[in-house]
């Protein structure tokens, strides 16, 4: 059975910094393209960042591009989201996704087959 936990989520202040992980079982990882999505009560879920299964490729939100990196260690099972330059809307709950292995990596939450259970992030001004 597939298990996604995610885990760094927090309270920082606008201009800070957090590293989200999340920690993959159950699927062989390094077959898998993973992705983090974000959502809020006002918001539908939304695509932020994702990665292909060789680590070879990624894509990101215009808006959170030059800020956020993502990155996965197919060794320890492990997705990673580096957060720098954190503003107030991107407060948000959230979520890794995991697919299975294709050559171009998708946006739509409907091509993810497995999700965490999310992780806040609240930015204050």
């Amino acid at each position: 059975q597939v298990q996604l936990v995610e885990s760094g989520g927090g309270l920082v202040q606008a201009g800070g910094s957090l590293r989200l992980s999340c920690a993959a079982s159950g699927r062989t990882f390094s077959n898998s393209n993973m992705a983090w999505f974000r959502q809020t009560t006002e918001k539908e879920r939304e695509f932020v960042a994702g990665i292909l299964w060789s680590g070879g490729n990624t894509h990101y939100l215009a808006s959170v591009k030059g800020r956020f990196t993502i990155s996965r260690d197919n060794a320890k099972d492990t997705l990673y989201l580096q957060m720098n330059g954190l503003r107030p809307e991107d407060t948000a709950v959230y979520y890794c996704a995991q697919s299975g292995p294709t050559s171009w990596i998708q946006v739509s939450e409907y091509a993810y087959d497995y999700w965490g259970q999310g992780t806040q992030v609240t930015v204050s001004s």
